[in-house]
């Protein structure tokens, strides 16, 4: 038997397993859950089937790894 699908709610943070990046639920279009990176950026759709709700501590240790990464001209 299977078990039920995660339902996220606004504001959580979760994996896109499928992207493998870690975001916060920002809203829901259709079939699509909208996720938006931990440190800001650009929203994306991912689908619910393919989230996984995420730790604080996990969240808390993407956010600092994204922070890194912009300190050292990785990313914008």
């Amino acid at each position: 038997m299977k078990g039920r699908q995660y339902e996220p709610a606004l504001g959580d943070t979760v994996e896109d397993t499928q992207r493998r990046a870690i975001g916060r639920v920002m809203g829901f279009v259709g079939p699509y859950v909208q996720l938006r990176s931990v440190d800001g950026g650009r929203e994306w759709d991912a689908r619910q089937d393919r989230l996984r709700p995420v730790p604080l501590t996990e969240a808390l240790s993407a956010g600092v790894a994204e922070a890194n990464a912009r300190s050292r001209g990785e990313r914008s």
